[in-house]
């Protein structure tokens, strides 16, 4: 620094437990409080940012490296990012990537979310780990005034994410149609011509990427809001049902999507295919319970046991809460089970093609271990018809 003075802080980092961590502010400024938790990725913090299951929380992400690759539109999950701020431990980096078409800082400030570096991430995540996912407020101010009792007193105003139905903030108004695969070299994202099965997908905060993996298995794509009732859902006469990733608690969702799931059930033979809080969603309509986690799964490198055939898959993880596997009712059988803590990674019926999985096989970012499950989706569509 000029003068060998330091320089004054210009954001802070409040927990209800009354700890401040002040930091360097970038990307918007202003004030906002959420639930913070953090993610391991080493790469992905722009689809991290856009995806819409961090609806309600902060992202401390452990990885110092961010800004490294920039940004692009090509990357969003969704139009917006939905996490309400990022924590980093250096400040954003230059990007040095050939498809970046803007600068993280830029684009925080644009979309109106709030960053703080300069933060000692790993006392940050060693304390989300002791002590659960806490409610913080985050402030970003150039002149570096702040009110520290206040902002401990928003972070303790923040009323959490337990009963809270977020998905109804983040899913689609209306229906529509999806056809675009996965990106792929040389060409990027190109449309799937010759669709074979005809799916409903219901969106509870769709990733566009789970929506890509679908039409590169073979599917003709109709994203529904998550309010669909299950007339809505068989009007279009699908060959299969699709559940998707989203945000919240999934107790307060599962009030109108449990019933629609059940209803699916009890006068169809479709097959059903969900993840994260679709996963969350099928296993209540059939008769389990959902806790909320301490810190929940967050990151792109997380062992995932399958059950059925004893490989260890690399798997993304983003959930909060999970399915109580000691609540699964009879006809339903475990997967899938977290080689970190042991928790329900993934549930099917044992007479039907109805399955789901906590973790993302589409892995934007992450590993493609689990991208055959949505081949087995299409293969149990193929399997009706025939």
């Amino acid at each position: 620094m000029p003068n060998g003075t330091a320089q004054k802080p210009t954001a802070c980092l409040a927990l209800a437990d009354g700890t401040l961590f002040y930091g360097k502010g970038f990307g918007a400024t202003g004030q906002t409080t959420a639930e913070l938790c953090f993610n391991t990725a080493m790469t992905g913090y722009q689809e991290i940012m856009t995806d819409p299951s961090y609806a309600g929380q902060i992202v401390t992400f452990t990885f110092p490296h961010i800004g490294n690759t920039g940004v692009t539109e090509e990357d969003d999950e969704t139009a917006d990012p939905v996490s309400a701020g990022m924590v980093v431990k250096w400040d954003p980096t230059e990007p040095s990537n050939w498809r970046a078409t803007e600068e993280l800082t830029a684009w925080l400030t644009k979309k109106g979310r709030i960053g703080i570096g300069g933060i000692d991430t790993r006392r940050l995540t060693r304390a989300i780990r002791q002590q659960g996912a806490p409610h913080v407020a985050l402030a970003h101010d150039p002149e570096g005034n702040f009110d520290a009792e206040a902002l401990v007193a928003a972070a303790r105003g923040f009323k959490g994410l337990v009963g809270l139905d977020l998905a109804k903030d983040v899913t689609c108004a209306q229906s529509y149609k999806w056809n675009e695969m996965r990106w792929a070299w040389p060409d990027g994202y190109q449309p799937n011509t010759a669709p074979k099965h005809k799916v409903v997908a219901v969106d509870y905060g769709a990733k566009r990427n789970i929506l890509r993996c679908l039409a590169s298995a073979g599917c003709d794509v109709t994203v529904l809001p998550a309010t669909a009732t299950a007339e809505d859902v068989l009007s279009h006469n699908p060959d299969g049902v699709f559940l998707s990733n989203g945000p919240g608690d999934p107790a307060a969702t599962g009030e109108y999507a449990v019933p629609m799931i059940k209803q699916v059930l009890d006068t169809t033979d479709l097959p059903v295919f969900g993840i994260c809080l679709g996963h969350q969603m099928l296993a209540l309509a059939l008769g389990a319970k959902t806790v909320k986690m301490n810190h929940g799964h967050h990151g792109a490198n997380h062992p995932v046991k399958d059950k059925d055939t004893g490989k260890v898959e690399i798997t993304s993880m983003n959930h909060g809460f999970t399915v109580d596997s000691q609540t699964l009712p009879e006809g339903v059988v475990e997967t899938h089970i977290s080689l970190f803590d042991g928790s329900n990674c993934g549930i099917r019926m044992a007479d039907r093609p109805v399955f789901s999985v906590q973790h993302h096989p589409e892995a934007s970012p992450g590993p493609q271990d689990s991208f055959y499950l949505f081949e087995r989706f299409a293969d149990a569509m193929e399997a009706r018809k025939a």
